[in-house]
Order: C-alpha cells, then structure tokens, then sequence
C-alpha cells in the first residue's frame, strides 16, 4: 500500500525516513517502512517518486500529485494489475 501525505502531517514515529535510495532499499529489505520526503519541483518529485518506490518506499511526503507515477511503478513490479490493458494494438 502507497500512502501520500503532505510535509505538514505528523509522521508514524514507526516510519523510517530514507534520504538517498540506497538507504531506503535498505530499510525496505529489512521490512521497514520506509518513508521519503520529495522535492519541490513538480518533474523532479514524480521522478523521484517512481525510484523511491521502485526502491521499496511506501510513504511519500509531497506537495504534488505524484500518484500516477507511484500507481506506474507497483504495475511494472507487479504488485498491482494495470488499469487497463490493450492487445493486439499494431
């Protein structure tokens, strides 16, 4: 389960905060929580997003919309069915 919340919202003191996405592979290995506080910029927190997710974080503090990149990352690692599904397109 993602969870997005925003930089003002109290933390779960049980989250562990990941600055680089070494540390938060790390604390998603040892099954962690692992929580990420992403950038200002709009492009660079989608981004950034995506590879803390792909990296094993679960909870993003943002002030952008960054659910569709976090939804696109748990399709591509299976987690999650896509939305939609096409065949036979070409």
């Amino acid at each position: 389960m993602t969870i997005m919340i925003r930089p003002d919202v109290e933390i779960d003191p049980e989250w562990a905060e990941a600055r680089s996405l070494p540390e938060a592979s790390e604390l998603a290995a040892a099954g962690r929580t692992v929580m990420v506080t992403l950038p200002g910029d709009e492009t660079e927190a989608i981004a950034a997003a995506a590879a803390y997710a792909w990296a094993g974080a679960t909870v993003f503090r943002t002030t952008h919309d960054v659910r569709q990149a976090l939804d696109m990352t748990e399709v591509l690692l299976g987690r999650r069915p896509p939305a939609l599904t096409r065949r036979g397109l070409g």
